[in-house]
This record gives C-alpha cells, sequence and structure tokens, in this order.
C-alpha cells in the first residue's frame, strides 16, 4: 500500500479506523526526519496489511499542535482508534519491527478495560 499523506481534514477518520495506523510526523528539513522517512517507508513496504501515513509538518503545524507534536520525526501508532505509541525522534528498522510486533499482539480488549474512553460531556 505505501506511505500516504494525511492533513487536518483526514487525521481524526484515518487514526480512528479498525487495524494498526502508523503516523510518521515528518519534516523535509530535517536530516533525522529524512532519516526515518527511509526506514519508515520501507516497513511499510515490508507490512502492506498495516496503514502507514505520513504528516508534513510544515504543511500541517496546526494538526501537530494538536495532537502535541513538536518536532520532527515523531511517530504515533494507533489500533483501532487507540493511540498505543507515541515518541518524538526516529528508531532503526530492527526497533520498528519490534514495535509493529508489538502492537499486533496487543490484547485491546485489556487495555481498553485498563484505559477506559474519558467520560465526556455534552
Amino acid at each position: 500500500m505505501g506511505t500516504t499523506s494525511l492533513t487536518g481534514e483526514d487525521f481524526a477518520a484515518v487514526t480512528q479506523a479498525d487495524g494498526i495506523v502508523l503516523v510518521d510526523f515528518r519534516d523535509a528539513a530535517s536530516g533525522s526526519s529524512r532519516a526515518f522517512a527511509e526506514v519508515f517507508d520501507a516497513a511499510a513496504a515490508r507490512h502492506p496489511d498495516l496503514r502507514f501515513t505520513r504528516v508534513d509538518l510544515q504543511a500541517q503545524p496546526a494538526l501537530a499542535a494538536a495532537v502535541g507534536v513538536q518536532r520532527a520525526p515523531s511517530l504515533m501508532v494507533f489500533r483501532d482508534g487507540v493511540p498505543v505509541f507515541a515518541e518524538p525522534g526516529w528508531l532503526p528498522a530492527d526497533s520498528v519491527e519490534l514495535l509493529i510486533a508489538t502492537i499486533r499482539e496487543l490484547d485491546m480488549a485489556a487495555v481498553r478495560e485498563t484505559f477506559p474512553e474519558p467520560v465526556r460531556r455534552v
């Protein structure tokens, strides 16, 4: 499937969908961001069953601010609409593979039981 771009308009719909969604917040001006982009894009080729997405921090500063991303690269991972990982900095390929394996094995019922959604008041 490759890596697709996200904007503020489609971020919520994509990250709240079923399955695993990885989001790379990148900045083309950042050397470490470019280096991680290569690792991330290669992982996308190895895992076509997962959704790999990217957000251009220069083009989407309001989205980055809304989700608390302050620097590139930053990686967020969602599983079945639940944020399960968020860290700034780049990861080497073996760490990305370990992260993906760990997220695949998550017991989402236990995650939801341990971290229930907050009550939303109208």
